[in-house]
């Protein structure tokens, strides 16, 4: 299992929070996701390392952009 943090940024209100837990949550291998609004954290965790291009994407298509990984 593996847990890797990202910030987003451009998160504004809940709807922002689910719209990205539910993009990221389609990638494969992703098993949890989480977010805090107030922190911009994203963490996800997965079976297996997780292509960071696609966790982008996937907050790319929920309309945000990723501001780093930690």
């Amino acid at each position: 299992m593996s847990t890797t943090t990202y910030t987003v940024k451009g998160m504004t209100c809940g709807h922002c929070v689910s719209s990205v837990k539910e993009e990221v949550g389609e990638v494969a291998g992703v098993t949890k996701v989480e977010v805090d609004l107030a922190s911009g954290l994203l963490t996800v965790d997965s079976d297996g390392p997780v292509d960071p291009a696609k966790i982008a994407a996937a907050v790319e298509e929920a309309g945000y952009a990723l501001a780093g990984r930690s």
